[in-house]
């Protein structure tokens, strides 16, 4: 597989995929981004789906360390070696996306930060975000929250939260690469640790855009997660090799 070649007019955009983590959620053994489904793991769906969008045209994703030989050997065997560069991540994801950033070429004037198990993302979405991210400088997906939120301590309800203006934030997130720099530098400084990359460029003081999400767009953190992702791709037939 490879990813289409940018035009000379337009900018060269990058992934970068945080696979650092062990997903101890999902029960399993192995990392959950290497539970097979559908003929191969979560972690090659994902790429697939960025490359096959036209928006992508290279990647690098952070793994765990005794994880890279394995990583690169399945990158070879479903033909993505080429287009796929593997680094070691770190012990958060904050980390991850900081070491998959410093091996992103300089001719990649775009980065796409998106999580290795979120593999329902489509090219239309990307494009979207990323046409956002190009009219600012970064740009998120979203999903407006719908149901009433409640804040809870213990089994207890403390306290019922308005929800307007309330966003459920999903991935890809796009932004100019050296806006992204700068903010994972500020981090770093300051020892601050975030739950995404737009809260790092939001303390920057710059502006993030929002578009809307996809609803299929769900990270897969759970065994129950895993089973829906497998009745999705049973009945669509969606990402089989």
């Amino acid at each position: 597989m490879t990813a289409d070649r940018p035009s000379r007019s337009s900018s060269l955009t990058a992934a970068v995929v945080a696979a650092g983590g062990l997903g101890r959620r999902m029960k399993r053994r192995q990392p959950k981004q290497y539970l097979h489904v559908e003929g191969a793991p979560l972690l090659v769906h994902t790429l697939r789906a960025l490359l096959a969008s036209g928006r992508v045209h290279l990647v690098v994703v952070a793994v765990p360390e005794a994880w890279r030989a394995t990583t690169r050997r399945l990158l070879q065997r479903h033909g993505l070696s080429s287009v796929v560069d593997v680094v070691a991540g770190g012990a958060e994801r904050q980390e991850s996306v900081w070491r998959a950033l410093q091996a992103v070429p300089e001719r990649a004037r775009w980065v796409a930060v998106h999580d290795a198990v979120r593999p329902f993302i489509t090219g239309e979405l990307i494009g979207r975000v990323l046409a956002a991210a190009r009219r600012n400088g970064a740009a998120i997906c979203a999903l407006p929250v719908r149901e009433t939120v409640k804040r809870v301590n213990g089994h207890t309800v403390a306290a019922t939260l308005d929800r307007e203006g309330l966003w459920l934030v999903q991935t890809p997130q796009v932004f100019r690469r050296s806006l992204l720099w700068e903010a994972h530098e500020k981090a770093r400084r300051d020892g601050f640790v975030g739950t995404d990359d737009a809260v790092l460029v939001e303390r920057l003081g710059a502006r993030v855009d929002v578009v809307l999400g996809l609803r299929e767009n769900i990270k897969l953190t759970t065994p129950e997660d895993l089973a829906l992702a497998r009745l999705w791709l049973a009945r669509s037939g969606r990402l089989s090799p």
